[in-house]
């Protein structure tokens, strides 16, 4: 088993691959480590698929546009799988005047930071998508916005990153990283008392959830919370829209698939109060399911006898700013933080891989990440 790399990856969801095959095509040596038996394990395999800048914190927008303008469109081809990959807008609706004032604001935050977004009427929301309820008085709109599958998105970044040389080992948890003389020199991973010391002097930590107990062990912390969702897929229905949408509440989230499936996300109010199983794996609750059901319905009525297939429950890591953490940490060198993304990592993650890669190899990146420090969370002296 290899155990010196330049670079020691935390995590092997959609961040971890893909920042492993970005810094293996700058020609550095990286070894990944899964806590799980399983690649993609956490949220990067249950998840809505949004790629959507529309509806985000100013502060990540910079990324997010980025990875839209310079990662998203041509990503199929650069993977070699198909990510399906769909650029058909995002429609954030709404009821209600106050609706309204929570989508203009959003919007508002997005068009300063260059994003192409948005309010529209009654009428030009039926124009873009005729199926939608009567109800619905207006939403934002973002024609930039897309989705794509998360399942080929993730496993085409660990294929490739497997052909360019990065060994992935599954089955590794984490203990701590290791310092020397206040530098990153590697990281002790195993179970029980069998562990083993990964050496490499950059150590990127992408691990959901649990990047914060990894974090700690060299005094960083990164407050964020567990949280369940989870998600519903219906019977193949004919092709109706490309549009992702949303909810000015978030009643609901998802989008038409490639295949006409519909996978659409919500939540029953009651997310911190999660069941589990085996204490790793998130039950789907019955609550959850006819909650999420009874959102879709309130603004997409014919879906009405459209059956649901299956449902997926998994975790996120709440940021306690809902923003994530894409940045290097000047107290420990050599140590690089991926983490916090809220629910909304899969569209950003690329984004970020990349540019985390970039300033590995080279100390700059081309987007603005500043926003996105680890240290924001730090008391003002």
């Amino acid at each position: 088993m290899k155990t010196k790399a330049d670079v020691i990856v935390i995590g092997a969801g959609i961040v971890g691959n893909a920042t492993a095959y970005y810094l293996a095509k700058k020609g550095k040596s990286v070894i990944v480590l899964e806590a799980t038996d399983h690649i993609g394990n956490g949220g990067s395999s249950r998840n809505g698929g949004g790629v959507r800048q529309s509806g985000r914190n100013p502060k990540e927008l910079p990324l997010m546009v980025w990875g839209v303008k310079n990662i998203w469109p041509t990503l199929s081809e650069e993977l070699g799988v198909d990510t399906e990959y769909t650029q058909g807008g995002n429609l954030r609706l709404g009821k209600t005047e106050e609706h309204l004032k929570i989508l203009q604001k959003l919007a508002d935050g997005a068009t300063k930071c260059g994003v192409d977004v948005k309010m529209i009427d009654a009428a030009e929301v039926k124009k873009i998508n005729p199926y939608l309820s009567d109800e619905v008085i207006g939403a934002s709109w973002c024609p930039t916005d897309g989705h794509a599958n998360p399942l080929t998105t993730t496993l085409g970044y660990y294929k490739c990153a497997r052909a360019l040389g990065v060994s992935f080992i599954t089955g590794a948890p984490v203990k701590q990283i290791i310092t020397k003389a206040g530098k990153v020199c590697g990281v002790e991973a195993g179970t029980g008392e069998e562990t083993t010391v990964f050496e490499a002097e950059n150590v990127v930590v992408a691990a959901g959830y649990e990047s914060n107990g990894i974090l700690k062990t060299v005094g960083i912390n990164i407050p964020m919370r567990k949280q369940s969702i989870s998600c519903l897929v219906t019977e193949a229905e004919p092709q109706m829209f490309k549009q992702m949408l949303g909810t000015a509440m978030a009643d609901f989230y998802g989008h038409q698939t490639k295949h006409g499936s519909f996978v659409m996300g919500g939540t029953d109010g009651f997310d911190e109060y999660h069941y589990e199983i085996n204490d790793a794996y998130p039950l789907v609750k019955s609550s959850t399911v006819s909650a999420t059901s009874r959102g879709i319905l309130g603004y997409f009525p014919m879906l009405e006898h459209a059956k649901v297939v299956r449902t997926w429950g998994g975790y996120v890591d709440f940021s306690a700013d809902a923003v994530a953490t894409v940045s290097k940490c000047d107290e420990v060198p050599g140590l690089y933080i991926e983490c916090g993304f809220t629910g909304h990592g899969f569209g950003i993650g690329p984004a970020a891989a990349y540019n985390i890669a970039e300033l590995i190899t080279t100390g700059e990146c081309p987007a603005d990440i500043s926003p996105l420090r680890y240290d924001r969370f730090t008391p003002a002296k």
